[in-house]
C-alpha cells in the first residue's frame, strides 16, 4: 500500500526578528497532528531564516523525498488572513537574515526567470476553502515579500518545476489560534492535492521540463 501514497513536504520557519514564536512552524506542527488523510505521507521540516541554509536544504529535500508537492509556510506580520502566494521572485533580496547575511547578487538564481508561478491555481484553492465554512479566511497574493519566504518559494518552484506552494499565516492570535491555522493549512493542502490529481498535465509537467532542459 505504501507505494501508492502521495508524498507531501510542508515546511515552517524558525523564529526571527520580532517573531519570538514563529506561527508558521506552530501551524505546521498542528497540521502534522491533524494529518492529510491515509493516502498522504506527510513530512514536516523547520527551516532556518538564513539564505545559505535554504540553498543547502531545499535541493536535498526535493532529491531525497521526491514529493508530489512541497508547501512552505511563513509568518507575515502584515497578514490578517491565511494568504496563498501564486509566485516567487528572483531578485530584490536586500534584507539581512538571522546571520546578518544577504546574497551579494541580491537574487536567488543567476540567469533564472524573473518570476516563477506555481502550477497550482491559488484562486481556485482559495475559493474552494473559503466556500467550505472553515471559519478561517483565505486570500491570494502575488508578492511573497522579497525575504526568506519569497527566496524559499522561488528556489522551491525552480527545483520542483512549479510543484510548490507558499502560504503566509498571521502571527498567533491575530486573529487565529494555532488550531485554526492548522485546519486552514490542512484544507488548503488537500485542495491543492485534488487539483493536481484532476489536472493530468500537472503530472506530466516534470518530464517536459527535463526534456526541455536537455534540448539546450
Amino acid at each position: 500500500m505504501m507505494a501508492n501514497k502521495k508524498k507531501v513536504i510542508v515546511t515552517g520557519f524558525e523564529p526571527f526578528g520580532e517573531h519570538a514564536v514563529n506561527s508558521s512552524w506552530v501551524a505546521v506542527q498542528e497540521l502534522e497532528r491533524l494529518g492529510l488523510g491515509e493516502a498522504v505521507d506527510l513530512h514536516i521540516c523547520e527551516v532556518p531564516v538564513e539564505y545559505q541554509a535554504v540553498r543547502g536544504l531545499l535541493p536535498s529535500l526535493w532529491k531525497e523525498h521526491q514529493p508530489q508537492l512541497m508547501v512552505h509556510v511563513g509568518v507575515s506580520g502584515l497578514a490578517t488572513t491565511v494568504t496563498l502566494e501564486q509566485c516567487g521572485h528572483n531578485k530584490g533580496y536586500k534584507r539581512l537574515d538571522n546571520c546578518s547575511f544577504c546574497p551579494a547578487s541580491q537574487c536567488c538564481m543567476d540567469r533564472g526567470p524573473e518570476c516563477i508561478r506555481s502550477v497550482l491555481d491559488m484562486d481556485t484553492v482559495c475559493k474552494r476553502v473559503n466556500d467550505s465554512d472553515l471559519g478561517v479566511a483565505l486570500s491570494v497574493s502575488k508578492d511573497a515579500g522579497r525575504y526568506l519566504c519569497d527566496y524559499t518559494y522561488y528556489t522551491s518552484l525552480y527545483l520542483g518545476q512549479g510543484h510548490s506552494a507558499f502560504i503566509h499565516v498571521p502571527p498567533l492570535g491575530k486573529p487565529y489560534s494555532s488550531q485554526d491555522l492548522g485546519r486552514a493549512l490542512q484544507a488548503a493542502v488537500q485542495e491543492m492535492l485534488k487539483q493536481l490529481e484532476l489536472d493530468p498535465k500537472h503530472n506530466q509537467h516534470c518530464n517536459h521540463e527535463h526534456q526541455h532542459q536537455h534540448d539546450h
